[in-house]
């Protein structure tokens, strides 16, 4: 099939260059032309284990097209898949839909056959609606379909999320469209993914309620890991014995940071959002919310304690600022606020993450980016475990720091207390 994305960040270029590697013609679109000019050159904005490869294989293949020629684009496709940010507006939890309405307002410039249009981007409930509004006043109703198609991709496991899928939701009003996108999506059909249809505004707020649902049992979890260290009980006992029970599940049960990145704060607050709108109280997600966000207090505050209120001038090195690992994003990291509140305290703090030196904390002139593990740890008081990256999980921290007389604080719990405790390294962790 012929297909366009409309957007080329996180879940556009994904989603792109997957449906071409399924054997689709997919036309990618942005109006940034660097960024058009780099992923012609095989050049991801993103960091996405096996992405890059993907992009350029495909590219070999003529499958793939980058272009800012929208028109053609458009009038080339069956269908169009809008993909564009929908960030919280500032200081409001509303959704800023800007560029899905601008998208659906140049579109219809362009549509001069029928054309499925799917929103992908995850926005509240009755945004179909808007878009269908918009379209309508230039464009014939006959001659499109708007749906929705929200997407399920983590960070760092976006490849296998579109290739092994859980659910493949679309939502529409007009049952005839579920055939054709039920053709577009059998081939991970056929590897097991269940293909669910419901209308267009169940399929928008699947989407939103499946990421509070995720969002509340880390918050639960974090909570349940405060209460454990107040009456000594290892909170990873607690998340196995809860784990076990078929009908909790184990996922998103490990205590740790606060959650971040592109989705949960955001659509959170989204869901918030819309069920205010309609005079419903959403008690819950809002508890979710600020607990979230006294979390990221509460942990970074903890490092007084361990290092006896005095932080100044203490060496600290911080091992990965992303909110988690194999991803680049910086996006509500619960370490933008660890590192602003040891800076303001005087400490001395350089950081390594494997995806590299990040633009968000190059303001602050007192960090130091190190270009590996090593150079950050060396000479460290407190060596503080910020992401579970795999380069972290088996370190000896000994040899690495180079000195006996040293702390670590490991938000991941990605070490044994009583191994390190034979090591005479005196540790603390989350919960435990």
């Amino acid at each position: 099939m012929k297909l366009c994305i409309v957007g080329t960040g996180y879940v556009g270029l994904v989603t792109g260059t997957c449906f071409a590697d399924l054997g689709n013609k997919v036309y990618c679109v942005d109006k940034d032309k660097v960024k058009i000019k780099k992923l012609s050159n095989s050049i991801s904005p993103i960091y996405e284990s096996g992405l890059d490869d993907l992009i350029r294989n495909n590219l070999k293949g003529k499958r793939l097209i980058f272009t800012d020629n929208f028109e053609k684009a458009v009038q080339d496709s069956q269908i169009i898949f809008i993909c564009v940010g929908t960030p919280t507006r500032k200081k409001s939890n509303l959704v800023d839909l800007s560029q899905v309405l601008q998208v659906a307002k140049e579109m219809s410039k362009y549509i001069k056959s029928y054309k499925t249009i799917v929103i992908k981007s995850t926005v509240p409930i009755t945004t179909g609606n808007q878009v269908e509004k918009i379209l309508k006043k230039r464009v014939n109703k006959n001659l499109f379909d708007v749906i929705s198609n929200p997407e399920f991709l983590r960070e760092g496991e976006a490849m296998r999320d579109f290739r092994f899928p859980d659910r493949i939701v679309v939502g529409s009003d007009n049952k005839k469209v579920f055939k054709k996108m039920k053709f577009l999506y059998e081939p991970l059909i056929k590897k097991g993914a269940k293909f669910f249809c419901t209308s267009r505004r169940g399929a928008e707020l699947i989407k939103y309620a499946s990421n509070a649902f995720l969002a509340t049992k880390i918050t639960f979890i974090n909570e349940i890991a405060n209460l454990c260290e107040k009456i000594g009980v290892n909170v990873e006992d607690i998340s196995v014995g809860m784990g076990s029970d078929v009908r909790i599940g184990s996922r998103f049960l490990r205590a740790g940071p606060a959650y971040g990145g592109s989705c949960f704060p955001k659509d959170t607050k989204g869901l918030v959002s819309i069920a205010d709108k309609y005079k419903v109280d959403l008690s819950i997600v809002k508890s979710v919310i600020k607990s979230n966000q006294k979390r990221k207090i509460l942990l970074t505050k903890r490092v007084n304690k361990i290092l006896s209120n005095k932080i100044k001038n203490k060496k600290i090195a911080i091992l990965g600022v992303t909110f988690k690992a194999n991803t680049d994003d910086m996006r509500e990291s619960s370490s933008l606020v660890l590192i602003s509140y040891l800076l303001k305290k005087g400490a001395l703090v350089s950081y390594y993450d494997p995806s590299g030196p990040k633009k968000e904390l190059k303001k602050n002139k007192n960090l130091k980016f190190k270009d590996n593990l090593l150079e950050a740890c060396k000479g460290a008081d407190l060596v503080i475990i910020n992401t579970e990256w795999d380069e972290f999980k088996s370190v000896d921290f000994k040899k690495a720091v180079g000195k006996n007389n040293f702390k670590i604080y490991d938000l991941r719990n990605l070490y044994n207390p009583n191994e390190l405790k034979k090591k005479s390294i005196k540790y603390f962790s989350v919960g435990r």
